[in-house]
């Protein structure tokens, strides 16, 4: 739960200042949740709740003050052999105040097959405090195989098949996630040399507030056995509207000192009132 007042990023303790630049980016990444398969109906029978052109920004917040702000964009490519295909873009940028002890300017981008909602490539610019780091994954979803390059190294390794990345597996789940309490859909997130599974479960329709007003929402609980990736303490939380848009407004978590909290503050025309 956020404290009731503001703590100063020169007092936070060593520790925890350590790790806020990887919590803020980490945030991004917790928007970016995770895909696999769903019984009965694949992406291809399936509305795409997104659309070219969507972009949606957060402010995340860490200890009652704004950390970062994250934002999420749906663009326009051309495929080869006239294939639909999105790049989704996604960047986390730190505040002035956190900027001053951990500066964070991360750019993800996923490019996104619009017929299987499967990843051909993801690139991942990654600077944090001192920490710079280019990664780069080319997925060949049809020989379960991923093209790994990070840190001058080349290595592909094996991955089940429709294995998301931390860009596409978000508007998988938007699509293929039904919105009724204990729905769930299991996947598989490949990040970080790893297969990651994942499981997003439906826990009840809530109408919540924000920027955006009063809307009907999702909530869903994201249960992942490991800790790492996302620096959390225990599962995740996302609200997405209860409409076709399946917007994410809310996303929560509670990490080692605190929790953090990013809420939608631009992109959300067309969200349902709440009843």
């Amino acid at each position: 739960m956020l404290v009731s007042a503001p703590v100063r990023p020169d007092r936070i303790p060593g520790i925890a200042r350590g790790c806020l630049s990887a919590r803020i980016s980490a945030v991004l990444l917790i928007l970016f949740l995770p895909a696999g398969s769903i019984e009965a109906q694949t992406p291809r029978e399936l509305k795409r709740p997104f659309q070219i052109g969507e972009r949606l920004t957060y402010e995340v917040s860490w200890l009652n003050m704004t950390a970062a702000i994250a934002v999420m964009e749906v663009v326009q490519m051309e495929g080869q052999n006239d294939r639909p295909v999105a790049r989704l873009v996604g960047t986390a940028h730190s505040t002035p105040i956190i900027t001053k002890f951990f500066p964070v300017d991360n750019r993800v981008e996923s490019e996104l097959d619009l017929e299987t909602l499967a990843p051909d490539h993801m690139t991942f610019r990654r600077r944090e405090g001192r920490k710079k780091e280019d990664i780069e994954y080319v997925f060949h979803q049809k020989e379960g195989m991923v093209t790994a390059v990070r840190g001058g190294t080349t290595e592909s390794l094996p991955i089940p098949a429709g294995t998301q990345d931390i860009m596409s597996c978000l508007y998988y789940t938007r699509t293929v996630l039904p919105p009724n309490p204990r729905a769930s859909v299991n996947m598989n997130v490949y990040h970080d040399k790893k297969n990651r599974p994942v499981e997003v479960r439906v826990e009840a329709i809530e109408t919540i507030e924000g920027a955006w007003g009063t809307a009907e929402t999702v909530r869903v609980r994201v249960i992942m056995p490991f800790h790492g990736l996302f620096m959390n303490k225990g599962d995740i939380h996302v609200w997405v509207t209860n409409d076709e848009r399946r917007t994410p407004v809310r996303m929560k978590a509670k990490v080692v000192l605190g929790s953090i909290v990013a809420d939608l503050v631009e992109g959300f025309p067309g969200l349902s009132a709440g009843k």
